[in-house]
């Protein structure tokens, strides 16, 4: 499956360590292009999923039918993350 992505920050990711930045983004083509990612449904949120890429979790609604996924937000795991 292939997806086209949006994102809803007008800046991109809005992170501030590069780095991280680099390995989401890269992490986001692989989910786009259908390679194998560590995505699952968030339970209790219709059509939200979460990516995970480290220690930051990507936070998208994705649609199936027309294959477009919404990046909602990315932030670092901690205990307030979800």
């Amino acid at each position: 499956m292939t997806n086209t992505l949006i994102t809803t920050k007008s800046g991109g990711l809005g992170l501030r360590n590069p780095e991280a930045t680099r390995s989401i983004l890269a992490a986001i083509e692989d989910f786009a292009a259908g390679k194998p990612c560590d995505v699952n449904a968030l339970v209790n949120h219709a059509d939200s999923h979460r990516l995970r890429v480290g220690a930051y979790r990507v936070l998208m609604t994705v649609d199936t039918v027309i294959e477009v996924s919404w990046i909602e937000e990315v932030k670092k795991r901690d205990e307030r993350t979800y």
